[in-house]
């Protein structure tokens, strides 16, 4: 087997376990024996155990993600609605809503929080890209900040929510995105004020000297997250 089909072997393993030992080390262990696979090929796909099978199980739903979004036919749909669409559709792609709780409280400790916080900027910066995102300077770090705050506030909200279909979740999302397109308005209302132009060169000079990290460009994005269409 290939490091990837043992991990998914592991995954698949670790999963029911999850729900009562969290993504702990008797976890992994348990699912390295339900699995066949022995320990020490454990060790070596995965060397930091349930941590590494948390990130694949979070990489997983991602995938899962993009590839759902590149077959929706999303042209009809307002930039805002496409964003709150692909928020839906991640969470909706959670089978297991206890093997996510518990990878919240797994990345909320310390020594785990880096990964967490990686994992959270690549589902964001995957939205944006299967949206069709082509920034290359300051707002291509913009719109993953506004959209992590957006998607880790919902996440948190689904996670606490028994409402049937889980309604008062995606009310509660379409609540943050409008709270952002107010903001979005405001900054458009002081950047085309005519007096207070100048007060901004310096700043806009400064921050048009940021760029992304160097990838492939994607198809030119429609509009942004404030984008009122």
């Amino acid at each position: 087997m290939s490091h990837a089909d043992v991990k998914t072997r592991l995954l698949e393993a670790i999963l029911p376990h999850v729900a009562f030992d969290g993504w702990s080390d008797p976890a992994f262990r348990a699912a390295a024996a339900d699995s066949g696979i022995g320990t020490e090929l454990a060790r070596a796909v995965c060397p930091r155990g349930a941590v590494d099978l948390a990130l694949a199980f979070h990489a997983a739903g991602d995938a899962e993600m993009v590839r759902r979004l590149k077959a929706d036919d999303l042209s009809a749909m307002r930039f805002r609605d496409r964003i709150a669409h692909a928020v839906r559709l991640r969470l909706e792609l959670v089978e297991d809503k206890e093997a996510v709780r518990r990878g919240a409280t797994l990345f909320a400790l310390p020594n785990h929080a880096p990964d967490g916080a990686r994992a959270l900027w690549a589902t964001v910066d995957r939205i944006w890209t299967a949206l069709g995102d082509g920034s290359d300077d300051i707002n291509w770090y913009t719109k993953r900040a506004t959209l992590t705050g957006v998607y880790s506030t919902t996440l948190l909200y689904w996670l606490g929510d028994d409402s049937a279909g889980h309604q008062r979740t995606w009310r509660f999302l379409d609540r943050r995105i409008d709270e952002v397109m107010q903001i979005e308005a405001v900054k458009k209302k002081v950047n085309d004020n005519a007096l207070l132009r100048p007060l901004l060169a310096g700043p806009k000079w400064a921050l048009g000297l940021v760029k992304a990290p160097n990838r492939a460009a994607g198809p030119a994005m429609p509009g942004s997250l404030g984008d009122p269409r």
